[in-house]
């Protein structure tokens, strides 16, 4: 009787797996696996062709043609780290761009909408504009 319950719960256990994995692989492939842009818990980021200011300049113009109005501008650690801060409607965007190697540069983009609520998808799609912008 106890082997007939633990061999049951296995083909559950398995079925259950199979049924979930696809939906997973699909969630992975959504969020850039082919351009090496990857969702967070508040955005998205990629390590980025360019050096941090190329990256910058580029990011400057993806948010002004998107329409975003950037609002404050930081440098740190000699220029290696940057981070760009701008609004559009009700959206609290910010592009934090940091060095990563000579020619790349890790950057992540936020799109908070509140204290507890982000854009995630808005943030996907300012970023793919800088990595395609190179």
């Amino acid at each position: 009787m106890g082997s007939t319950w633990k061999l049951g719960a296995r083909w559950a256990l398995l079925l259950g797996a199979v049924g979930v994995l696809p939906g997973c692989v699909a969630a992975a492939a959504g969020a850039g696996a082919g351009t090496g842009i990857y969702l967070t818990t508040r955005g998205a980021e990629s390590v980025v062709e360019g050096s941090v200011s190329d990256v910058a300049a580029r990011a400057r113009k993806v948010m002004g043609d998107m329409g975003i109005t950037i609002s404050e501008t930081n440098i740190k650690d000699s220029g290696n780290k940057r981070e760009l801060k701008g609004k559009k409607g009700d959206l609290d965007i910010t592009v934090s761009m940091e060095r990563q190697g000579d020619a790349t540069t890790k950057t992540d983009v936020t799109a908070r909408k509140n204290l507890v609520e982000w854009d995630k998808d808005y943030a996907q799609e300012i970023l793919n504009r800088i990595v395609k912008s190179s």
